[in-house]
């Protein structure tokens, strides 16, 4: 949860140096995010180079929870669907956001540089929003839904930043599953994320 707040804290920071001009407008309208994308993508394969383990753990998974990921990616599109009733937003922006599945980091660059500043900042914000749901609300999915719904709620972050969460509330053996889900999920984010920004 610290995490997150640090990184609402440096967007709030990003807005007000860009309202009250400090930021030079050359650096905010150039290549910066791209740039940062870049290196963001990088240490995300760094990261899981680093580990073969944990994908060898993978293959021994039952073979129901290797479909967790896909049912995280319809549950979210299933609910996007059901907030399209009530928004008056493009469905292609809707459904782009909801493709972050809470990696607020990487979505959030990628719909910006397709969709524009007030769209990117939706993303943001919204996949913040789900992974600070996610920490909130654990113990009560757990007792009500079961240890895989605090999974699927974390969506990317479950091999990161709610790991924690997951395994104080859903136990230790959810451990690899959680990797899992969020390793495949992360990995399906840019793609599912460009798919929206380009149709």
């Amino acid at each position: 949860m610290k995490a997150s707040l640090v990184i609402v804290g440096f967007f709030v920071l990003g807005v007000l140096l860009g309202v009250t001009g400090i930021l030079p407008c050359t650096v905010a309208e150039g290549d910066l995010s791209l740039y940062a994308l870049f290196a963001l993508m990088f240490c995300v394969g760094v990261s899981i180079g680093n580990d073969p383990d944990t994908i060898k753990s993978f293959v021994k998974l039952p073979r129901r929870l290797v479909l967790l990921p896909v049912s995280t990616i319809l549950g979210t599109w299933t609910a996007m669907a059901l907030v399209l009733l009530f928004t008056g937003r493009a469905a292609q922006e809707c459904y782009a956001v909801a493709s972050g599945f809470g990696y607020y980091s990487l979505s959030s660059i990628f719909i910006t540089e397709y969709m524009g500043v007030e769209v990117g900042t939706l993303a943001l914000l919204a996949n913040i929003a789900r992974e600070l749901l996610t920490f909130l609300a654990a113990p009560l999915l757990v007792k009500y839904f079961g240890p895989l719904s605090v999974i699927s709620a974390g969506g990317a972050t479950t091999m990161d930043t709610t790991l924690s969460t997951v395994t104080r509330f859903a136990g230790k053996e959810f451990v690899v599953p959680s990797i899992f889900h969020g390793f495949v999920v992360d990995f399906l984010v840019p793609f599912m994320v460009t798919l929206f920004c380009t149709i």
